[in-house]
């Protein structure tokens, strides 16, 4: 079998970090949440948790603008959610 060296591995793995990680997730999240059910509720709570989880995620394993994404993103789902009308 084709065994790939673990450096190449490391190599490419060290240019991202958690705020990478985050940012994925939430976008398989609502493309997710769109493909089950399709509501604008679901949406606004899923926006809220993810900026709450961006902003208590510690800056030191990502960067500033996903800080920011997050306070961003804690502002908007509320009123997303709030505005539904589910």
């Amino acid at each position: 079998m084709f065994e790939m060296p673990l450096q190449l591995v490391d190599d490419f793995l060290r240019q991202y970090h958690v705020g990478h990680a985050l940012l994925v997730g939430f976008v398989l999240a609502v493309v997710g949440g769109f493909a089950i059910n399709r509501s604008v509720k679901v949406l606004g709570i899923q926006l809220s948790l993810f900026g709450l989880l961006f902003i208590i995620t510690p800056t030191s394993t990502m960067t500033t603008p996903f800080l920011f994404l997050g306070i961003g993103l804690a502002v908007i789902g509320p009123v997303v959610a709030i505005s539904a009308n589910d």
